[in-house]
């Protein structure tokens, strides 16, 4: 797992809550920073996914357990 610069816990919160969460929080970030995103909502993959391709950021790595979804994201 990348080492994270900030962390944001996005469980029990639904489209598009998480993706709006993320995309106010990485406006703040400095570019090559890491936010590792903890979700409960199967959509995050997809919007993650194309947040960063359309947004020039990296989508680092992604898991899931247990019903939790993480991803990390770098600023680009």
């Amino acid at each position: 797992m990348p080492e994270a610069d900030y962390t944001l816990d996005a469980t029990g919160l639904l489209c598009p809550e998480p993706l709006m969460i993320v995309r106010n929080k990485v406006r703040e970030m400095a570019t090559g920073e890491v936010l590792h995103v903890i979700a409960t909502d199967p959509s995050t993959g997809r919007d993650f996914h194309n947040f960063c391709r359309f947004m020039g950021h990296r989508l680092l790595e992604e898991s899931s357990a247990d019903g939790k979804f993480a991803f990390w994201i770098e600023k680009g």
